[in-house]
């Protein structure tokens, strides 16, 4: 095992394998004996995401924490080639051109991983529900990309993303939408046509995806302060992600993720239900 220094996958790497030793009953020292770890620097090194795991040593860890279910060991492995080595996903290779920062390739791999992503947007339509019309002029319109070509291969890549939503296993998608955002006319009137009438097109086929509207009448809310996600996994605790113009901040610690699910919970009561929602749509796609 080898000191490295922290990174996002590392870190969520850490946080799992601590949450799987807690749940086994393991204190630190006890779990640092069986693992055969010259007591707890090395095991606490492990868990903060400053030391690597290889593959062997992980197989250790999960015979250790009696973890059995072959869903959880096989995203602990994921996790752990993450935060291993600079592997990258395949859509981090097939469009690496098209990624601009760090920061979005290490949320291109946790959103890969995710099981569950909660939404509040204010803005625009997420990414993961765009018709391509409506990327192409978001994406044109943020004066991030100089040329046609780099455009076109980011909204590839924002096309490509929306696969986790129609895999066997569906990434469980729910999404609060401001009514500004839905009001918003992107590209003219037709694209934002096609654009709503796809809200309603995966919603009503996709029982994994939940769209509720937030009524500008709702005044003032948990999310006047902006757009926020939080992505859930199989394996580890949730990871909020608060995005700027030109980079995302990832919060791990449990009192900034506890503070955004409640944000969440409360916009999901002052918006729409589902259904509503659907009805809302329905009215505004005459409007346009």
């Amino acid at each position: 095992m080898v000191e490295a220094r922290p990174n996002v996958h590392r870190r969520r790497l850490g946080s799992a394998l601590r949450s799987l030793r807690l749940r086994s009953g393991l204190n630190m020292e006890e779990a640092a004996e069986r693992l055969g770890l010259s007591g707890k620097p090395p095991l606490s090194k492990i868990e903060n995401g400053k030391q690597r795991v290889s593959g062997l040593g992980l197989t250790a860890f999960l015979q250790v924490y009696g973890v059995e279910d072959e869903r959880t060991r096989a995203r602990m492995k994921a996790m752990a080639t993450l935060a291993a080595s600079s592997r990258r996903t395949t859509l981090i290779d097939e469009y690496k051109e098209a990624i601009q920062t760090h920061g979005f390739e290490e949320y291109l791999a946790l959103e890969g991983m995710a099981s569950k992503a909660e939404t509040y947007l204010a803005q625009i339509v997420p990414g993961l529900l765009q018709t391509r019309e409506y990327a192409a002029s978001i994406v044109e319109r943020s004066q991030a990309w100089s040329t046609k070509r780099e455009v076109d291969r980011f909204v590839d890549l924002r096309m490509a993303r929306q696969s986790a939503l129609f895999r066997d296993n569906p990434l469980d998608f729910c999404v609060i939408l401001d009514e500004a955002a839905l009001r918003r006319t992107v590209a003219g009137a037709d694209v934002m046509r096609a654009q709503l009438q796809h809200l309603l097109d995966v919603s009503e086929e996709r029982s994994s995806i939940a769209i509720q509207v937030l009524p500008s009448a709702v005044g003032a809310h948990a999310g006047t302060d902006g757009s926020f996600r939080l992505l859930h996994f199989d394996a580890g605790p949730p990871v909020a992600v608060v995005e700027a113009l030109t980079t995302s901040v990832y919060l791990e610690d449990d009192g900034d993720v506890d503070r955004y699910r409640s944000a969440f919970e409360s916009l999901q009561d002052d918006a729409l239900d589902v259904q509503a929602t659907r009805r809302f749509i329905h009215e505004l796609i005459k409007e346009c």
